[in-house]
């Protein structure tokens, strides 16, 4: 008679030489489960042994809250959002209770003391949230600023010569067409000059004039601009200004300093000539 070897496990005995069924079939539904997550080809017969566990969706079948396409496009929004600038799933909380916080301030009656002390509580949890918001968005743009400036200060650099060399040949090129028409309005001068001396000469002798006039050749006005292969240039006359006497500037040119009349104004000065000044209630909250 053939000794059938024993063994033990949470189920009980079972034959060594078999193992135990409910073993076997709690490690081929591990498995099985792994294969449909991932996606990976299965049987018929495997299936069978998770027919408890399992569900259809557009997808196919699949373990019971486990389609790995269904979960994809639940994620998928999130996902989206969280790709916009400067926001993450912390700052989606804060907006969400922020819109929370606004159905109840449109909703909201104050009637009694209490009413008061709940819309004091909401400011006071409106405020962390305006400074919680406020942090992170300067999380994200103190980089970017930090970045901009760098950038800056790189390009300034970078452009210097550039801008010299333009700075400098804008220069010259003006001078040389000042030149010119300086030249040529001492050339007008000097003839009408002659021409000048040539009339009172005629005039003190009865209209005769000893020597002829001789005018000097005046050049041509100066083009207006020079064109080549590379490209044009041309002179243009821009308006330029500058305050010689600020009392004689009329009024609607001239702007109120509204940051400077707000700062001595909160310090408490009294009165300015021409501003109203006044007081106005105003909620001021403590978050704690």
């Amino acid at each position: 008679m053939e000794i059938k070897k024993m063994g033990t496990c949470k189920h009980g005995k079972f034959e060594l030489s078999e193992g135990c069924p409910q073993c076997v079939s709690e490690r081929l539904a591990g498995e099985l489960k792994a294969k449909v997550v991932e996606d990976k080809p299965h049987t018929t017969e495997e299936l069978s042994l998770l027919a408890e566990d399992m569900s259809q969706c557009e997808h196919g079948l699949f373990i019971v809250n486990m389609c790995p396409d269904c979960i994809k496009e639940e994620q998928q929004p999130e996902t989206a959002i969280s790709l916009r600038p400067g926001e993450d799933v912390e700052v989606r909380d804060y907006y969400h209770e922020g819109v929370r916080l606004l159905d109840y301030a449109n909703a909201r009656v104050i009637a009694t003391l209490e009413d008061n002390k709940v819309a004091n509580d909401d400011l006071s949890v409106i405020s962390k949230l305006k400074k919680a918001m406020e942090a992170k968005k300067k999380d994200y743009l103190s980089p970017l600023k930090e970045q901009m400036d760098a950038i800056r200060v790189t390009y300034d650099s970078l452009m210097g010569p550039v801008l010299e060399a333009d700075r400098i040949t804008r220069e010259k090129m003006l001078a040389w067409d000042n030149e010119q028409r300086r030249i040529r309005a001492e050339q007008e001068e000097i003839n009408r000059l002659r021409l000048e001396a040539a009339q009172k000469e005629a005039a003190l002798n009865d209209g005769e004039i000893t020597e002829s006039v001789n005018l000097v050749e005046v050049m041509p006005e100066p083009a207006k601009s020079v064109s080549t292969e590379m490209g044009s240039s041309g002179i243009a006359q821009v308006k330029k200004w500058e305050v010689e006497n600020l009392e004689l500037v009329p009024r609607e040119y001239l702007i109120i300093d509204s940051a400077k009349i707000g700062k001595v104004v909160r310090a408490g000065i009294p009165s300015i000539p021409g501003i109203r000044i006044w007081s106005e209630s105003s909620i001021r909250n403590t978050a704690r």
